[in-house]
């Protein structure tokens, strides 16, 4: 297993834990259905993924590339999510049914969809965010190669 994916396991595991975690705290408050909470999901998948890609790169010094460093962001966010995905997959099909009903029943009213769409609702949402912050993300580690100029 080489160090990359080491880190990106380990980072993913933590984000996921994490989110799990938040709603279930949240679950605790009678807080879960309010769907606007879900924007720290983001704060905590940022954390993580920034993370990762930092430790990767203190680890593999010399030998860190931009390549690598967006396939352990992406690595970590997709292990995340995935995770996360199947806790809710359990939690909306086997734990709290009434949580599923009253998510559709506020947001998709008249479409008669069912609980699957909220499983993709919560993959999408990992992905892109997963996608989006390696790339901002490996603007901050990447290798500059612009030249410094005297003014």
């Amino acid at each position: 297993m080489n160090i990359s994916f080491k880190v990106a396991l380990k980072y993913g595991l933590f984000i996921a834990i994490s989110l799990i975690a938040y709603f279930l705290i949240l679950k605790l408050f009678d807080l879960h259905e309010k769907i606007w909470l879900r924007l720290l999901n983001g704060v905590v998948m940022s954390i993580g993924i920034y993370y990762a890609i930092k430790i990767y790169k203190r680890i593999s010094k010399n030998e860190f590339s931009y390549i690598n460093g967006i396939k352990t962001g992406l690595i970590c966010g997709f292990i995340a999510t995935i995770v996360f995905t199947a806790f809710m997959a359990i939690y909306i099909f086997h734990i709290d049914v009434e949580f599923t009903e009253t998510i559709l029943r506020d947001w998709f009213n008249d479409l008669g969809v069912g609980a699957n769409i909220l499983l993709f609702t919560v993959f999408i949402e990992g992905v892109s965010s997963t996608i989006i912050l390696s790339l901002a993300f490996m603007q901050l580690f990447k290798k500059s190669y612009n030249i410094h100029q005297k003014v």
